[in-house]
């Protein structure tokens, strides 16, 4: 009985969502619970459990496609998570270069010409992952299908001080005073030195695993962001899920500080 309700319930999902008017341009996830979810089952390997997390993404990419979304980011390691124990962070690491590089082969990004890209203090990674990066970025360069924006040795708050620095570094090159600096300083401006500068703030932000907080995600673009916690981890993050959280942002009134 349990699959044939799930169906109609998705199904029931699908509908509203269909009815519900426009949806999310951009989403961003923070994919959290791996770790959890594999202690849960009896994993024990990290490589095992954020492999299994990694799987995950080809079916959230297959949902957003089917609705059409334009822009997706992940959140896949912040600069918090390298003080964890050495397995994990190994583990983490193994599994982010094995799906980049899938990423980069798949025919069905090819066919949607979905453009890769990372995002983060990415001189902090391994090489090897570091060409894993370069390798998807490069074979998906010229697309303008979904953007696929994965975060990875991202934290917000390194994200807007690089921003600033970036900024300054620009107008002290110009030959700029420092007062000329300094009133070059605005929202418009550190907005164009950001990660993603040039991508829309994301309409949607998910979290797995029943964390209420950002945790230091996008600290800037998401300032009018609609926000939606699941209390499921990560690997066992199913369609029914994401078309709630979908519905659910449907249902609010964006006012955007007005």
């Amino acid at each position: 009985m349990i699959h044939p309700l799930y169906r109609l319930y998705e199904s029931r999902l699908a509908r509203q969502i269909r009815r519900g008017g426009r949806g999310p341009q951009h989403i961003a996830l923070i994919l959290d619970g791996n770790r959890r979810h594999g202690e849960r089952h009896g994993l024990r390997d990290p490589g095992a459990i954020y492999a299994l997390g990694a799987r995950k993404l080809d079916e959230v990419l297959d949902w957003c496609a089917a609705l059409n979304v334009p822009a997706v980011t992940l959140w896949v390691l912040s600069t918090d998570n390298f003080g964890r124990p050495i397995e994990q962070v190994t583990g983490i690491l193994a599994a982010i270069g094995s799906k980049l590089s899938a990423l980069a082969a798949d025919p069905q990004i090819h066919s949607r010409r979905v453009r890769i890209q990372a995002i983060g203090q990415l001189d902090l990674l391994p090489k090897p992952t570091q060409a894993a990066i370069r390798a998807a970025q490069e074979a998906t360069a010229t697309y303008d299908g979904m953007a696929l924006t994965v975060a990875v040795a991202y934290g917000g708050r390194a994200e807007i001080v690089d921003a600033v620095r970036g900024l300054l570094t620009l107008q002290h090159q110009r030959g700029a005073t420092l007062d000329e600096a300094i009133g070059q300083i605005d929202a418009d401006s550190i907005s164009r030195h950001l990660y993603m500068a040039g991508m829309p703030d994301p309409d949607l932000i998910i979290r797995t695993s029943g964390e209420v907080r950002l945790s230091g995600f996008l600290l800037w673009q998401s300032a009018y962001s609609e926000f939606y916690f699941s209390d499921v981890y990560w690997p066992a993050f199913r369609k029914i899920d994401f078309l709630r959280a979908i519905r659910a942002y449907q249902q609010r009134r964006r006012r955007f500080g007005g």
